[in-house]
């Protein structure tokens, strides 16, 4: 049976090469996510700060309450992916159920979001690379001169074939995972400074301190799970693979997040974790690795932060460049960036394109003279938390519109139940980042009103821009599951 696409296909897509192929499993899938995830960056990095800022010793739990919400948006996004055959993740679906302006609204809205955390993580990479660097004894350079260098390296990485992106993710993964999972076990065999802690399973301990400032951190180690529908047309078998490496994907970050977190709580005592937290929070997961393993885990903690900042630029970046090829398969924008390579079948039009942008964001970084932690880190990150669990929500609301339309599912869990049980745990914690925005771009009001603007004001320009330009001719597509 041939059905209408959503968003429809220029007929001049077959021969343009606007078709990515592949055969990614679950497991190259699940490992650039789980790579954009940045694991022991995650643990380094917003660990401390949700322990020292949100709900002190229990911050653990708050990733067990994040995965659980997540798992039930997750429920109607992959039901939904087996019907909408698009590869342009949130705002295909957000197309369909809820129409073209809020559609592509929601796409611009995501390059924004995206743009904006790759951009946090180009500036965090050169300040790690420097300060590497400096302290074996090398000279300090301007941090964007390492963010060019990574940039240099990803842009090559992303020009070619899928399969090689994901072969370089697997290794980065395992080593930056292997390095937190020893630190975890020689906590838990040593027993930590006064046993394991306890403090997590405890309602009232998480309920203490600013809950709602832990869900943000948190919630932030989860951006670019969504991105396995991202792949949909270079996985082997999309009705299945997607599915699975979705929630595969959740499980194992929350999963890995809530243990280690839990072990460098354990590694300093209830009392003693909020105290390492608030004084030395960059250095707290360094000094536990120290303290347990031995001191020659501090360098390689530092090593492997930088491959983890990295992974997770590659992850981003692939994910950007398909949804820059979708807008271009789709005469959003120019109709070369739907290209692909006819070599590497890539979309290396989008890639080159996605560079330049994150070019120039590194460019005006630099000449703002911005530091590249506590303003390029902090600010773009703040963006993109806010961003997307805007886009979740939206993408939530589409789902349940969708399959009251269609029809086209009768199962009442997987099309109402779970979804709308997600859509009001997103709606809570898009309340919580919104009002505590501020903290997120250090505490300043007027930062948070002009983000906020910056984010209303692309997605509205994506509603505009559905209205003053008609969509291409649809054509009849078949899809692969329906071949079968």
């Amino acid at each position: 049976m041939a059905v209408q696409d959503s968003p429809p296909v220029p007929p001049n897509v077959a021969t343009t090469g606007g078709k990515l192929t592949g055969s990614l499993g679950v497991g190259s899938i699940v490992f650039m996510v789980v790579a954009a995830a940045a694991p022991l960056t995650v643990i380094s990095g917003t660990v401390p700060l949700g322990i020292a800022a949100g709900n002190g010793a229990a911050f653990p739990a708050t990733y067990v309450v994040c995965t659980a919400i997540l798992l039930l948006f997750a429920v109607g996004f992959t039901s939904m992916a087996r019907h909408v055959p698009g590869a342009g993740a949130f705002y295909t679906y957000v197309e369909r159920g809820l129409g073209r302006p809020v559609g592509l609204g929601t796409a611009f809205l995501a390059l924004l979001s995206y743009t904006a955390v790759q951009g946090a993580v180009f500036g965090y990479i050169g300040a790690a690379v420097n300060d590497f660097v400096v302290s074996h004894g090398g000279p300090s350079v301007p941090w964007w001169v390492w963010s060019v260098g990574a940039l240099a390296v990803v842009g090559v990485l992303g020009y070619r074939h899928i399969e090689l992106s994901g072969k370089v993710l697997g290794i980065l993964l395992v080593c930056e995972v292997g390095i937190v999972i020893v630190v975890d076990v020689a906590v838990m065999v040593q027993g930590g400074d006064a046993g394991m802690s306890t403090a997590m399973l405890s309602p009232g301990e998480f309920l203490s301190g600013a809950p709602g400032i832990a869900m943000i951190f948190a919630l932030a180690g989860y951006i670019g799970f969504e991105a396995t529908a991202i792949f949909r047309d270079e996985a082997r078998d999309p009705a299945r693979t997607i599915p699975r490496a979705t929630y595969l994907s959740l499980v194992l970050i929350g999963g890995f997040y809530t243990i280690s977190s839990w072990s460098v709580v354990s590694a300093w005592g209830d009392e003693g974790a909020i105290t390492a937290a608030t004084d030395n929070p960059e250095g707290m997961v360094v000094d536990t690795a120290a303290r347990y393993v031995g001191a020659f885990t501090g360098d390689l903690v530092q090593v492997l932060l930088i491959t983890s900042l990295f992974a997770a630029l590659l992850s981003f970046h692939n994910v950007l460049s398909r949804y820059i090829f979708s807008l271009g398969n789709t005469a959003v924008l120019p109709k070369q960036c739907g290209r692909s390579h006819p070599k590497h079948s890539s979309p290396h039009v989008a890639s080159v394109v996605q560079v330049a942008t994150a070019g120039l964001l590194i460019g005006v970084s630099a000449l703002a003279g911005l530091d590249p932690v506590t303003e390029v880190f902090a600010w773009f990150a703040g963006v993109s938390t806010v961003g997307i669990v805007a886009l979740m929500l939206m993408t939530s609301v589409a789902v349940l519109v969708f399959f009251r339309r269609s029809r086209v599912d009768d199962r009442l869990w997987n099309t109402v139940i779970a979804p709308a049980a997600g859509l009001v745990g997103l709606a809570v914690m898009l309340y919580m980042t919104a009002a505590n925005l501020p903290l997120l771009v250090g505490g300043s009001s007027t930062l948070a009103a002009v983000i906020t603007v910056v984010l209303v004001a692309t997605f509205l320009v994506g509603v505009a821009l559905a209205v003053v330009r008609p969509p291409a001719t649809v054509v009849e597509v078949t899809t692969q599951e329906e071949k079968k």
